[in-house]
This record gives structure tokens, sequence and C-alpha cells, in this order.
């Protein structure tokens, strides 16, 4: 006998859970722009509840009051490690934020902070790991020409105490043409880390899994 009520069950791909975000930055957060573009655009189920800072004339900060996010600066001067991420995580629980993104974040996180929140941590990195892992910004852009490589990218990934060595969930990669600079090279790749984060956050959205 066939059980036609099969047919009614709703398989896992339609949980759509709104995803609680934090975001810890340290620059422009321009990844942030097209996270909060693609929320209000309904075309990611997610919202950004907090972002933090240890500069306090950062631009995602700024970026973050403009479209009405809690957003505060937390001075990293003079602390242990320990202690100021202690602070960020204090924070954060208030929030209760399911993910927390590192866009443009500029400090190494202690063992405790990253045991904390495991599996739910984390970062863009402007290549396609394990190259030029532990490289910065702008930096990483010139190895890649000094190197001749054709074609670049960025990777999420999950971040563990040992730094740019946590699981791949997502990797975008584009060309690297002839007459690219390392400005140019930014701009491309900072348009596909931007992509990136919203397929990881989708995904986990409509299946409680980012991988």
């Amino acid at each position: 006998m066939i059980d036609h009520n099969l047919s009614t069950l709703t398989p896992r791909t339609l949980i759509q859970k709104t995803v609680k975000l934090g975001v810890l930055g340290s620059t422009k957060g321009t990844d942030l722009q097209a996270i909060i573009d693609a929320i209000a655009d309904d075309r990611l189920n997610a919202s950004v509840e907090i972002v933090i800072s240890n500069r306090p004339k950062a631009y995602i900060l700024e970026r973050a009051t403009n479209h009405s996010i809690k957003n505060i600066f937390i001075s990293h001067k003079g602390k242990a490690r320990e202690n100021f991420d202690g602070e960020m995580t204090v924070e954060l629980k208030k929030h209760n934020v399911d993910l927390i993104l590192l866009i443009g974040f500029m400090r190494i996180l202690s063992a405790d902070f990253c045991q904390e929140w495991e599996g739910r941590l984390l970062n863009v990195h402007p290549s396609l790991l394990p190259k030029y892992a532990g490289g910065i910004d702008t930096k990483v852009h010139e190895e890649v020409l000094a190197n001749h490589d054709t074609e670049t990218g960025c990777t999420i990934h999950l971040v563990t105490a040992k730094v740019d060595c946590g699981t791949i969930i997502i990797q975008k990669k584009c060309t690297v043409e002839p007459d690219d600079t390392p400005d140019t090279l930014k701009a491309k790749v900072q348009k596909l880390e931007g992509k990136a984060f919203i397929e990881v956050i989708d995904r986990y959205s409509k299946t409680g899994k980012l991988e």
C-alpha cells in the first residue's frame, strides 16, 4: 500500500530559519554591505544583530549606523587577548547570534574565543587557501601578481586557534588579467566575498548546516 501522506512531508531544505548574525570588523566592512543589501532585497533570511569593532573610527561602525544596526567599539588596548575576546563574547551572547562573521577583523582571536564559538565562527580570506595563508588585504593581491597566478579568489572558512587553517566552507574564483593591479584584484575579490558570505548564510538558514 502506498502511503500518500509521504507527499505532505516538508523537506529539510525548507526550514528557512532566520539567521542572527554578529559581525567583527576593523576596516570598511564592504562585505557587510553586500549582506545588508541581500537582506533588504529579501534574498537572504537573516538579520545583522550587532557589529563590533576594535577601532573607534572604522567605517564598518558608520556603515552599521547608516542601516540602524546596533554597533559598538571595544578597545583592545592594554588588555590581555582573552579579556578583550571575553568582552566581545558578552555582547554577542546578549544578542543571541547564530553565526559570527569576521569581515576585515585585524586581530588574532584567542583559543578560548575560538572554542566558545566553535563551528559558528567564519572568516573570509582574500585568496584561495591554503595559498597565501597568513597574508592580509592588499599584500595578498600583490603576491598573486608577483607570482604570475592566473586565478585568484576568496575563501570562507571556519576559524580555529591556528590562523587560516580551519575547515574550508566555500571558495569562489576569478581570473587574473594581464592588466590587473592589486587594487583591481581587490575589487574583484571583494565582490566574490560578498556573494560567498550570502551563499553560506543562505545555506545555513535552509539546512542548519554550514557545509
